[in-house]
């Protein structure tokens, strides 16, 4: 960086927004972007550019882009900018410097308030600490290039201007919102707190200085034993001369920290590998069984050795959370299961699937690329609302994923051995087989590999297949969703379905929607009938400003009351990240309202608000008729003044007689 700041730059870059701002041009924005990169270069460079956001927004500097409107950016998309080349950092820098001045009040932006952007700019920092942290090493310093050097500089500099106490408290908020969604793959909770630990020195409130050490705790020394012996292979030495009350009080501390945060160390993964072969019959204290966990295990003794020798290293250790809950359910107990978990182990995987299940982690080489198929599988077993699609558009494998795991374990088991071995499955539609080799494309032809290993050998096949299934019925003239699913999920979906908008974009009698919504899923008006299986439900996905984001595909896991008496819809959400602000207040929660590990939950009336398709039974459904015309009016406000404006309203409403 240069020493001093070179005012001729903040001149030039002055000149240039007063013409793009009279004359909008490409040429123009390129060079008030080159202008502005010289400028955060230089020492004092941010704070210049933040005393000029209003200037270059006003400009039309973002006109065009992805961060055109403050109010739809999203902070988890930031950290990935950085990572581009340019100008996508350029923009960053420039977007979130705007959002500081707006924070500040130093700019009144019409679609952004204060409060908006103080709480965007304090999930930001918490969601890269690693530009706020970076490390401080050689590696670091050589393979860094200018858009990282920004990234680093700018972030300092929102550090110096925010209140360490508020983004402190989001940090630790956002932590216990990832943790309690217990995700199967844990990486950016892990990356959260590894950076977290830099806070350690800084001047917390005692509070949030607990929290932050309580994470880093579960990760690197969740017990008395490991924190005196960090080092795992030192650790293992040490258990050999332990005394039964010690290994007892080991067992203890271990699972009670994993089951508090649904995270684990490699530490735990060596003490139960050294009970494995000493004393197994103290696994179970070492997961916290219950008595029907426990029971599981007792029965099926034999096997969780193997699985545990097979699939249960520190590079796999968070599947033994994985493990606890799959003996807490009981998934042993269903007949294909065993011989299924047999065959597993012995499988024969192709080349490149085996080649797949290694690049994607740094797994040690005395696994076998079964023993991670099986570690991942043991998982999604466990945690079948842990299943996420991560940063591929494949919500409907996901579900898929999640629903067999949840009530047909064995089908599940034969797709993933068809697909690892085979490199192939298959599927009937309206008495068409069709067979995923035989398919290109898809929603993610380049898919992502940041997934459970389940999903990483499955989902290519299952997102061939589903876009298949939707090319077929494409010019059908109805939701295509209404003939897929039910095939491609199979036959705990009913085949009565409805949407809210039709396929000529236009919305149509949506009271009728929503009373049929209710009819068929609310206990007050369908007679008290809950649901059996999870139901496929695709939903308007909005901004905190309610504006529409897109289209996403969720499964309603069940209704019920929560402790105030409220209905709520509890549902799954396939990408892990389920508190969000959808706008109007209407906030999706995974804790403190009735959530069971890995839901998500909304009020009744601001799910339905939300919702675009349903499928539904017509033998459990009420009568339409008791649905008020208050319920009708409340819940057509919020759409059409959210996601509706995106949509042509093509049924007469009384609430809006002006819009005929």
């Amino acid at each position: 960086m240069k020493s001093e700041f070179d005012g001729t730059a903040n001149e030039q870059f002055i000149q240039t927004l007063d013409e793009l701002k009279s004359q909008e041009s490409t040429l123009l924005k390129e060079q008030a972007l080159q202008q502005a990169s010289t400028i955060m270069d230089n020492e004092n460079g941010m704070a210049t550019l933040l005393e000029l956001a209003e200037q270059y927004d006003q400009a039309g500097i973002f006109n065009g882009s992805p961060w055109e409107n403050p109010s739809k950016l999203q902070a988890n998309l930031v950290g990935g900018s950085f990572k581009a080349d340019d100008p996508y950092p350029l923009f960053e820098v420039l977007s979130e410097l705007r959002m500081l001045a707006i924070a500040n009040n130093h700019y009144k932006h019409p679609k952004a308030t204060a409060e908006f952007a103080n709480d965007y700019l304090n999930q930001v920092m918490a969601l890269n600490l690693d530009l706020l942290f970076p490390k401080e090493t050689e590696e670091t310093r050589v393979q860094q290039g200018d858009s990282l050097t920004r990234g680093h500089t700018l972030f300092k500099f929102l550090g110096s201007e925010l209140s360490l106490s508020a983004f402190s408290t989001k940090l630790v908020d956002e932590l216990d919102r990832l943790a309690a969604q217990r995700p199967i793959m844990v990486d950016r909770i892990v990356s959260i707190i590894q950076h977290a630990k830099n806070m350690l020195t800084s001047d917390l409130k005692a509070s949030e200085r607990k929290a932050i050490e309580y994470y880093v705790n579960a990760l690197n020394a969740p017990s008395t034993l490991s924190k005196k012996y960090n080092n795992i292979t030192e650790y293992g030495s040490e258990l050999k001369d332990l005394a039964t009350k010690e290994i007892n009080k080991e067992a203890k501390e271990l699972a009670k920290i994993m089951r508090a945060t649904g995270l684990v160390a490699p530490h735990h993964a060596v003490f139960i590998r050294f009970l494995n072969d000493t004393e197994p019959e103290k696994i179970s204290k070492a997961l916290a069984l219950s008595e029907k966990g426990q029971a599981n295990l007792n029965e099926h003794l034999s096997l969780i050795n193997k699985l545990i020798d097979v699939a249960v290293h520190p590079a796999t250790c968070q599947t033994l959370y994985g493990l606890a809950l799959m003996l807490e359910r009981g998934v042993l107990s269903s007949a294909p299961v065993i011989p299924g978990f047999e065959r597993m182990l012995e499988l024969e995987l192709l080349p490149d699937v085996e080649e797949m299940l290694f690049i994607s982690k740094d797994y040690p080489k005395e696994m076998t690329a079964s023993g991670i198929l099986t570690a991942g599988l043991i998982s999604v077993f466990g945690q079948p609302l842990g299943v996420g699609q991560g940063l591929n558009p494949t919500c409907q494998s996901a579900r898929g994923i999640s629903l067999w795991a949840q009530h047909d374990p064995g089908y599940l088991m034969e797709l993933i051995a068809r697909a690892g071995r085979d490199g192939d499955i298959d599927m009937m539609f309206e008495g068409i087989e069709i067979h995923s080799e035989n398919l290109v494309g898809g929603l993610a032809p380049d898919l992502h590999k940041k997934l459970d290993p389940v999903s990483l050998i499955l989902v290519p096949h299952l997102d061939r297949i589903y876009d298949d299934m939707m090319r077929r019925v494409a010019i059908r003239g109805e939701d295509g969703h209404k003939w897929t699913n039910p095939a491609f999920y199979g036959q705990w979906i009913s085949n009565e379905f409805s949407a809210a908008v039709n396929s000529l974009g236009g919305v149509t009698d949506f009271a009728n929607f929503v009373r049929l919504f209710y009819a068929t899923h609310h206990p007050d008006y369908n007679e008290q009938h809950q649901l059996i299986y999870p139901n496929p439900v695709g939903t308007f996905v909005t901004t905190a400003n309610a504006d529409l984001l897109g289209l996403h595909a969720i499964s309603i896991q069940r209704i019920a009351c929560d402790s105030k008496g409220q209905y709520r819809v509890y549902f799954y959400n396939p990408n892990n990240d389920s508190g969000q602000n959808w706008g109007q207040g209407i906030r999706s929660t995974v804790r403190a309202h009735g959530e069971e590990e890995g839901e998500a939950s909304l009020p009744f009336h601001e799910f339905a608000s939300r919702i675009y398709a349903f499928h539904y039974n017509p033998n459990e459904m009420g009568d339409l008729q008791d649905v008020s015309q208050e319920i009708i009016d409340r819940i057509t406000s919020l759409a059409r003044e959210s996601w509706g404006k995106n949509y042509t309203w093509m049924d007469l409403n009384a609430l809006y007689p002006n819009n005929l």
